[in-house]
């Protein structure tokens, strides 16, 4: 096969067959043709295995496109120098299809490098995003602690992405700007806020000083009326100030003279409620004397003795504030069914109404009368339809005379 590719003169000269012709590769006296073309085919392997190396690495991608376009010009040219017998041409043939490979690969290395790269832009855009509407929100809301834990985490994924891959660099430049002014503009509103949130807090605690203070004078008071209203304005107070610095221990000062003021007036009233116990068991007995009376039928002995009543019950003095209501809705009881029994009598006693009721009695009787005699009428006749009316009519006639008559006996008792 190498004879294929070359021969030997007689004086040792070796030749390389190309297709722009013969060309001398070297000398090898002293031995023979065969020996001499192996020899030169040795270098050619040599040169062919370099070019078989390069394919694999290209094919695998182990090689940029100008890392191979380096090697393949080194190795073209040696191949053009070589002094080796052997398929030249082919050699050539094979390097110029490696350019193209790389090439190829190289644009597709480049297109996915792009497309990493649009795409971790993307991603890196997205934490600025983020990071600027955390920066923006008003500082009357936002969850200081919620938000800054936030752009903590996307601080650290910054980090991590960027580690990861570099951006281009005016791109990495713009995005960072952005990311750390918004970082930087959050931790001046964080500052502003929370100075502001302690000036306030600050007046707030000289504010409820001096509610403690006033709390604490007026829990020696003994005036429960006054003092139980003083506590109610110095609590709508203490809620208008708003949190204060120191806040817990003001206010465990503020419940403490809060709460010994109240103790005291329960002390008070509970003593006081003991005293008037015996005010009410006085009322109580008073009370069962009053409800005998009823149903009233001696109007001027229940007065007497209602009258005698109200005045013991004024001397009995006062109850405890439970039981007032009660008491006093059953003595009402009493005092009103005295006044309707005046109320009734001064009724019966009125001669125009007495003369309206004999007036009534006498029209119903004489309208009876007429009806009785509607009635004979209609039964000499034989008029059915006629008797029965006028026994209907006769019917009712009856009894309204029947409660006119009683109202007139009323007038008489």
């Amino acid at each position: 096969m190498d004879e294929q590719w070359g021969r030997v003169d007689d004086d040792g000269t070796v030749y390389v067959r190309t297709p722009d012709g013969e060309r001398a590769v070297g000398q090898y006296p002293g031995a023979s043709h065969e020996a001499a073309l192996a020899y030169f085919a040795r270098k050619y392997d040599d040169l062919a295995a370099q070019v078989g190396l390069l394919e694999q690495r290209v094919a695998a991608g182990h090689v940029s496109a100008a890392q191979a376009g380096t090697t393949v010009a080194r190795l073209t040219e040696a191949v053009a120098q070589a002094n080796a017998v052997g398929d030249l041409a082919a050699l050539v043939t094979r390097l110029e299809a490696i350019t193209v490979t790389a090439r190829r690969r190289q644009a597709q290395t480049d297109v996915a490098a792009a497309q990493k790269r649009d795409q971790a832009r993307t991603e890196r855009e997205a934490l600025v995003v983020e990071a600027e509407k955390i920066a923006d929100q008003d500082p009357e809301r936002i969850h200081w602690k919620h938000a800054g834990d936030r752009l903590a985490e996307l601080f650290e994924t910054w980090k991590a992405a960027q580690r990861q891959s570099r951006l281009a660099k005016s791109d990495e430049d713009a995005l960072w700007h952005r990311f750390s002014h918004a970082r930087t503009s959050f931790d001046r509103k964080r500052r502003h806020h929370f100075a502001a949130l302690e000036e306030q807090r600050e007046g707030a605690r000289i504010v409820k000083e001096k509610l403690v203070g006033q709390a604490e004078a007026l829990a020696r008071s003994t005036d429960w009326g006054a003092g139980s209203a003083g506590f109610r304005d110095l609590m709508s107070a203490w809620k208008g100030a708003g949190r204060a610095t120191a806040d817990e221990a003001l206010w465990a000062r503020f419940k403490t003279a809060q709460d010994a003021f109240f103790a005291a007036r329960s002390a008070a009233t509970a003593e006081q409620d003991e005293e008037l116990r015996g005010n009410l068991t006085v009322k109580e007995l008073l009370l069962e004397q009053a409800e005998q009376l009823l149903p009233v039928t001696d109007l001027a002995a229940a007065r007497l003795a209602l009258r005698d009543l109200q005045d013991r019950w004024e001397a009995a003095g006062k109850v405890p504030r439970a039981d007032l209501g009660r008491i006093e809705a059953r003595l009402r009881a009493v005092e009103q069914a005295v006044r309707d029994a005046e109320q009734e009598r001064l009724a019966r006693s009125n001669p125009q109404a007495r003369g309206r009721a004999e007036d009534a009695v006498e029209k119903l009787e004489a309208a009876l009368a007429g009806l009785e005699k509607n009635r004979a009428r209609a039964a000499d006749k034989g008029d059915a339809r006629a008797l029965a009316e006028a026994e209907q009519a006769i019917d009712v006639r009856r009894q309204w005379l029947e409660q006119a008559r009683q109202v007139l006996e009323e007038f008489d008792a």
